[in-house]
């Protein structure tokens, strides 16, 4: 796997940094201090660090198997790390062994590891407006995961076939089935 640093306002490619393990990388968030990219790999199951101003590999943060999305805190201080449980892009195993890593952004350590009971798919998602609970669609297991952010307690809820991310809207109460989960 291997990132690129792209100037958008020229619209040109400033360099491409070779990931130190081969791998698939996801998605993408922005630490807080605007500092550090967190890149979730799903074939190294875990997260790369990436210097922003160096472009470079800073550190590796294992966090469970086929790492694939993630979800910053109200609050900014964690990120939710979806594990989907599967290395595969389509038609994984249900029922796999899905979890949510939580990483705290002042550390760089993980301080929570949730594992979805009877196994599941954790894909993309968001949080509520009020940050404590978290929506992540259950790719492989048409599911729907409520999770409590302060306890980890996983509610599922049956919803069509490989639901894909989905979306929570600032209004309490409101979701749509989506992808990313991102409001621009």
């Amino acid at each position: 796997g291997s990132l690129l640093k792209v100037d958008l306002k020229n619209q040109k490619v400033l360099g491409r940094l070779a990931l130190s393990k081969m791998g698939m990388p996801q998605d993408v968030r922005l630490s807080p201090d605007g500092k550090v990219f967190y890149v979730a790999d799903m074939m190294n199951d875990g997260v790369f660090l990436i210097d922003g101003d160096s472009f470079s590999e800073i550190g590796f943060i294992a966090t469970g198997i086929g790492t694939h999305g993630f979800v910053v805190s109200r609050d900014g201080t964690k990120l939710y790390v979806s594990n989907r449980g599967s290395h595969k892009m389509e038609q994984g195993r249900a029922h796999g062994p899905g979890s949510v890593t939580v990483i705290d952004f002042a550390t760089r350590s993980v301080v929570g590891q949730w594992l979805i009971p009877g196994g599941g798919s954790p894909d993309m998602g968001n949080v509520s407006a009020d940050g404590k609970q978290l929506w992540l669609s259950g790719r492989f297991d048409s599911e729907v995961y409520m999770i409590d952010t302060t306890s980890g307690a996983v509610t599922k809820i049956p919803v069509g076939v490989e639901p894909h991310g989905l979306t929570v809207w600032p209004q309490p109460g409101r979701y749509s089935q989506g992808h990313t989960g991102n409001m621009r």
